[in-house]
């Protein structure tokens, strides 16, 4: 069972980010304060959950947090600022939106921009330690996963209803066959010397 809080007493939001390793569409994230004494065996890791249950999960976060909220950096703050500053921008917006002020932050990962005066602690696999973080991961991935479900109706030889933008044999076949969209990030570059090779032939 995922652990309540990292520093007990106080409010505490947990915060995480989806859409990091993707080629293409914005990177979401999520805070979420949960209320004291607050337990759900089922909460883990986004990652580690079916679609169906991380649905289930997200109705039941939204109901039952403190607080909770999603925020996004777009395409174009990726490629000007990175994608690492572009995630911690995104959880920024997030805590903004919050509507309470947390007193401590648990970020997943290893590094994070200090948000204003409010102390941090960032947890290495935190998503699948605390269950603010577990939230958040849940709530940034549904919002995005939902986002590029949407983007696939209007670019519907990319794939996005399946693979989300995430860098898929699939995903580089369309990018190949039908060179970048305005959603892809120009910042990335993709690991197969060969398809690189093409891509630059299609711009």
């Amino acid at each position: 069972m995922l652990k309540p809080f990292y520093l007990g007493g106080l409010l505490e939001s947990g915060c995480d980010e989806a859409g990091r390793g993707c080629l293409a569409g914005p990177v979401f994230a999520a805070a979420v304060i949960l209320p004291s004494g607050y337990h759900n065996p089922l909460i883990n890791d986004s990652k580690q959950l079916n679609r169906k249950n991380r649905e289930v999960l997200r109705i039941e976060i939204e109901n039952k947090a403190v607080a909770w909220a999603v925020a996004v950096s777009s395409v174009e703050e990726i490629d000007k600022i990175n994608i690492l500053n572009a995630s911690f921008l995104a959880i920024h917006r997030a805590i903004d939106k919050l509507g309470i002020i947390p007193q401590h932050l648990i970020i997943d990962g290893n590094r994070f921009n200090r948000y204003k005066n409010i102390p941090h602690t960032c947890i290495i696999k935190g998503d699948s330690k605390y269950l603010s973080i577990a939230a958040a991961s849940i709530l940034a991935k549904t919002y995005r996963d939902r986002f590029m479900q949407d983007l696939a109706e209007q670019f519907p030889g990319y794939c996005w209803d399946q693979n989300k933008g995430y860098p898929t044999k699939s995903h580089k076949m369309a990018i190949m066959k039908n060179g970048f969209t305005s959603w892809h990030r120009r910042s990335f570059h993709l690991s197969d010397p060969q398809l690189k090779l093409k891509l630059e032939t299609i711009l």
